[in-house]
């Protein structure tokens, strides 16, 4: 092995490597622990604008007096009150990303989300704020399901996660999931629980890097408020509303389609009886869908999506699959768009709002393109649906 792989290989990140390390350094044994970090190499960056983060806390504690003459003098006496009591690296929490190798000084686990989601008021009030963010969400698959958890944790949604994925990030990935190619053959349940954490350092993540199997679906489901199927394996799907059904869970899905988002809610929490996929797949069971061939998942998708909503640039791209391109084809825009649908709708389950039940669907060439309801391209849509009907044998 020549010097170049050896160091290489040396330094190329291990699995593993996701949690970040949480120290209160008011408790003498975590003070020792944070000064042994500090005096390793392991620590390159420090992250230290904890009188900022206190100067926001006490904004948001009470608004009335932030544009008054006398708040830079009232901050300052706050301020001062705290030092009195410990010195100020004493205060709040530092936390440790060991694949930053950065240490950053924030503020205690309840006064970061109040300060976090101060921007959210009253868009979303702080009752709804709550319940959102004491669910604990499942969310299987982390393609368009990395967009979604991404969406709910900047809206301050979802303490406690569940995420089951098998596959590691490839590059051709890296057009529809937001993330850097330094984490290129990273575990993607990794790589989703890094970017929560991230955003939310106190979140609780639970990671299930064998995917969603029918040997793990007990644990993964046991204890969720609601749960997220962005995975494209059928009879898993089909296994994630067994549990749903039995467990009274919410079940919400979104799907790519070219620019657009077709989004589907299964209220089995509301009423157990709701058919499976709403029933457009027909009758099915896990065994049928997991003994499917190629051609047959593709007209099981297509009976699931409906062929008049598929786009023509999708349909054609589909009949070109293990010719012209390896798989079906996915956009950034459209996995971030049906991201943010599916957080929508989960905010809204969680809080017991008004929800569309079944499917809607978010085109945004249907609001953008100016002949999108011509006569003309109404017709060209449907002669292009019956056709993809008719190669399917729909």
């Amino acid at each position: 092995m020549d010097e170049l792989t050896n160091l290489t290989a040396q330094k190329t990140q291990k699995d593993g490597n996701w949690k970040p390390v949480i120290f209160d350094a008011s408790h003498i044994d975590d003070k020792t622990r944070l000064h042994e970090l500090l005096q390793s190499d392991k620590v390159q960056y420090v992250v230290n604008d904890y009188e900022e983060q206190l100067k926001e806390l006490f904004q948001v504690q009470d608004p009335s007096k932030v544009y008054t003459p006398e708040f830079n003098g009232l901050f300052a006496s706050y301020l001062e009150g705290l030092k009195k009591e410990r010195p100020t690296n004493e205060h709040g929490r530092w936390i440790y990303y060991p694949w930053l190798s950065t240490l950053v000084h924030a503020l205690e686990p309840d006064s970061f989300q109040l300060v976090r989601t101060a921007r959210n008021q009253h868009l979303i009030n702080r009752e709804e704020q709550d319940k959102f963010y004491n669910a604990t969400i499942g969310i299987a698959g982390q393609s368009v399901g990395n967009s979604v958890a991404l969406a709910i944790v900047l809206q301050g949604g979802g303490r406690r996660w569940k995420i089951a994925d098998h596959d590691r990030l490839a590059l051709t990935n890296t057009n529809r999931i937001r993330v850097g190619i330094q984490n290129l053959g990273l575990l993607k349940t990794e790589m989703t629980a890094r970017q929560i954490f991230e955003i939310n350092p106190y979140a609780e993540v639970e990671i299930f890097s064998d995917g969603l199997t029918p040997e793990n679906a007990d644990t993964f489901f046991d204890g969720l408020t609601i749960v997220i199927d962005e995975i494209d394996n059928l009879a898993i799907k089909y296994l994630i509303r067994e549990q749903a059904q039995k467990r009274r869970l919410a079940v919400v899905m979104a799907a790519d389609n070219g620019d657009n988002g077709v989004v589907d809610v299964e209220r089995y929490d509301l009423d157990p009886a709701t058919p499976f996929f709403h029933g457009r797949m027909g009758e099915v069971s896990f065994d049928m869908l997991k003994n499917l061939d190629k051609f047959g998942i593709g007209k099981m998708i297509t009976k699931h999506v409906g062929p008049e909503n598929v786009t023509e640039r999708m349909q054609q791209s589909l009949l070109e699959m293990g010719k012209t391109v390896v798989s079906w084809p996915q956009l950034g825009g459209a996995a971030l768009l049906n991201g943010s649908a599916v957080a929508y709708c989960v905010r809204k389950i969680l809080n017991g709002q008004s929800l569309e039940s079944n499917r809607a669907l978010i085109s945004l060439d249907e609001k953008l393109t100016p002949d999108y309801n011509s006569d003309e391209q109404i017709a060209k849509r449907q002669q292009i649906a019956d056709t993809f009907r008719k190669i399917f044998g729909l």
